[in-house]
């Protein structure tokens, strides 16, 4: 098997897993993905159509829920496939970063704002369920388990195994979305019996679940040498060399992603400062 020798690495990559040429403009589609998502979807318009009527489970869910959980499904479909699928996984580590921010702090608040509470209680009435959750769902818990998969995967070994290995990657994804749906959950959660923080507990947990992630970010945006090998070998895509496209993504993960918890931050203030007047 013919392999592609990196300089100042013992990385090998076998050159038949990505391309040789820069980037082409394209929208491919990934089966698994669109079978994952349209399933996700039948089985929410089934639970809130159909289901709601024939059980009486509770009220029509609002057009606001339904626009956000659509929107949930849209940024899932476009994180995982076409251009955004491909430039992150063979060309720029920066697009990466885009995708990750949008796996883990746009899809799961879409999410779980789209979920009418009388939805999940069906679940939480198998055995063992609930109790799993609030351990799941505790905000120490929650905000651990987030920030150890952000910085483990951006360790350079599990980086590179990650790239390496496409089942790996999947599964990397598949955590990344789940750690960060229990992130979200003690400030967003649906179902009283896994209650929200108190408005003013929300806003601090907010802040401190963000800074191992701008802290994980910092240190790649001051590294002053290629910390990720399957991108230092990539072919140049719009200008950018190794260098640039890792701290530009460090960069779009400490200040876009800063700021998108800073905006989550402001909803539950203004909320918490509404309901009080």
């Amino acid at each position: 098997m013919k392999r592609l020798w990196v300089p100042h690495s013992h990385i090998t990559v076998d050159e038949r897993l990505r391309p040789t040429v820069p980037y082409e403009w394209a929208w491919s589609l990934h089966p698994s993905v669109v079978l994952g998502t349209g399933l996700l979807g039948a089985l929410y318009f089934y639970g809130i159509g159909p289901w709601r009527r024939a059980s009486g489970a509770g009220p029509a869910a609002s057009p606001g829920q339904i626009l956000s959980f659509c929107t949930a499904l849209i940024v899932l479909l476009v994180s995982l496939n076409g251009p955004m699928h491909d430039l992150s996984d063979y060309y720029l580590f920066s697009i990466h970063m885009v995708q990750h921010l949008l796996l883990t702090l746009v899809f799961p608040p879409l999410l779980l704002a789209g979920l009418p509470g009388w939805l999940l209680r069906p679940l939480l009435a198998f055995r063992g369920v609930l109790p799993a959750l609030r351990v799941l769902t505790h905000p120490w818990v929650a905000a651990l388990l987030f920030s150890a998969s952000i910085i483990i995967w951006h360790l350079v070994p599990f980086y590179d195994l990650m790239m390496r290995d496409h089942e790996v990657h999947i599964a990397t994804h598949l955590m990344f979305m789940v750690t960060a749906t229990l992130m979200w959950w003690p400030v967003m959660s649906p179902v009283p019996e896994l209650p929200r923080l108190p408005a003013g507990l929300a806003m601090l947990y907010l802040f401190l679940v963000g800074i191992p992630m701008q802290v994980v970010a910092a240190v790649i945006t001051f590294a002053d040498e290629v910390l990720y090998q399957w991108y230092a070998i990539a072919p140049r895509t719009f200008g950018l060399s190794p260098l640039d496209d890792q701290k530009l993504g460090a960069l779009l993960m400490w200040v876009p992603g800063n700021l998108l918890l800073f905006g989550a931050i402001s909803v539950v203030f203004f909320r918490w400062a509404r309901e009080d007047a």
